[in-house]
């Protein structure tokens, strides 16, 4: 057999297939055959065939008038895990939500011409991409459907419900539940208090199982699942808070809060250089309901001290004031490797005093469930009685509930 050429698409998909399989992303022949298969820079266009095949990277297909991507195609790795999770077979019946094509075409060639792959989204600028590049490059039979996938779904759900829901961007709430089979699967990126996981749900009795919690990050939905967020923008666009819900947050004098004076208080917490702390994040959220997200453009300086995280830092938000979680470089004298202190800044009127609760919530998480295994969580409809758990949270939502529980 002759290798493909360095730089072709055919030497690109193969040297993507190899690297995900190494990383145990891709786990399974059938979703494989399907990587191996689809070209994927067929449905990307805009972007070089390399930055199309490269693993951990998203590709934007279209921003709006804020310069926030609308639509993308999503990472390759988070492609293959989803389809992994979502065990696809011949023959199966597959509603996606958000489409774009390259995703609806690695479900066709999983389903093969004996399955049906269903894919829905809002806006006709995708849908009429998908239509065509899925028409293009062989995989016409899957249905686009322009519509809001909070309703136009069950328009078009076969006999007996999906055996697969697929969800390609992020959403706040699950309706999907009734379309599916009794023994399909939903994988959803799911999210509550400003955070994001793609979950797998499955059936159990009344109730959603959710397993394999993974961070991830989604185009946000539109429509009527839209995320309920509060959003001020500050410093000119240098700085942006997220809040799900809660009081109404006062964007001038919170701007107003970063020329004032701040609180640094250092808890003593460490993390290891590149070790991932992201159950800090459900530990905050299950307790304070003023949990959010910091950003701040790593090109701007505001003269704040540096956040944990460009992106998703965790945060505690009031309509005048918050506190973000802060790290410095440490080194204790037997240290062999470099190590992070996390802190807490608080800005505004009562800044003080969130920075000191946002200084306890790290010291809480490091004492009590920093090394105990992760919280277990479910999916309960919406006027379902569900006990609050005696160590977790109940985020409650339109259509569901997500119980999110320590064991």
């Amino acid at each position: 057999m002759t290798t493909p050429p360095s730089g072709s698409p055919e030497r690109l998909r193969a040297d993507l297939v190899a690297e995900l399989r190494r990383a145990g992303w891709i786990r399974s022949p059938a979703v494989e055959a399907a990587f191996v298969k689809v070209p994927r820079e067929r449905f990307a266009p805009e972007a070089s065939a390399e930055a199309a095949y490269a693993a951990d990277d998203v590709v934007v297909t279209k921003r709006g008038p804020d310069g926030r991507a609308t639509s993308s195609i999503s990472a390759p790795w988070l492609q293959a895990g989803m389809l992994e999770a979502a065990r696809l077979r011949p023959g199966a019946k597959v509603l996606e939500v958000g489409s774009g094509g390259c995703n609806a075409a690695l479900i066709a060639e999983i389903v093969g011409p004996d399955g049906l792959v269903l894919t829905v989204d809002i806006d006709p600028f995708v849908t009429e991409r998908a239509s065509r590049f899925l028409a293009d490059t062989g995989y016409g039979r899957v249905r686009v459907v322009l519509g809001d996938a909070e309703h136009a779904a069950g328009r078009h759900a076969p006999s007996g419900g999906f055996d697969a829901v697929i969800v390609t961007v992020g959403v706040w709430d699950v309706p999907w539940g009734h379309l599916l089979a009794p023994d399909g699967r939903m994988v959803v990126p799911l999210r509550f208090s400003t955070i994001s996981r793609s979950f797998t749900f499955v059936r159990e009795g009344d109730h959603f199982a959710g397993l394999d919690p993974t961070v991830c990050g989604f185009v946000p939905c539109q429509g009527a699942g839209r995320l309920p967020d509060q959003e001020p923008v500050l410093a000119g666009g240098a700085v942006r808070l997220t809040l799900e819900q809660g009081p109404a947050l006062d964007a001038a004098r919170l701007d107003q809060a970063l020329d004032g004076d701040r609180t640094e208080l250092w808890t003593g917490v460490t993390v290891g250089h590149g070790r991932p702390f992201d159950t800090m994040h459900l530990s905050i959220a299950a307790d304070d309901e003023r949990f959010g997200m910091f950003w701040q453009d790593p090109g701007r300086d505001c003269g704040l001290v540096q956040p944990a995280m460009r992106w998703y830092c965790p945060a505690l938000i009031v309509p005048d004031s918050f506190a973000y979680l802060t790290i410095r470089e440490t080194h204790g004298p037997h240290d062999a490797e470099r190590r992070w202190e996390f802190g807490a800044c608080g800005l505004g009127r009562e800044g003080a005093g969130l920075a000191r609760q946002l200084h306890d919530h790290v010291l809480t998480w490091d004492r009590d469930r920093r090394h105990r295994p992760d919280p277990v969580f479910t999916l309960h409809p919406a006027d379902a009685a569900v006990p609050a758990p005696a160590d977790g949270r109940v985020f409650r939502k339109r259509h569901t509930q997500l119980v999110m529980a320590w064991p």
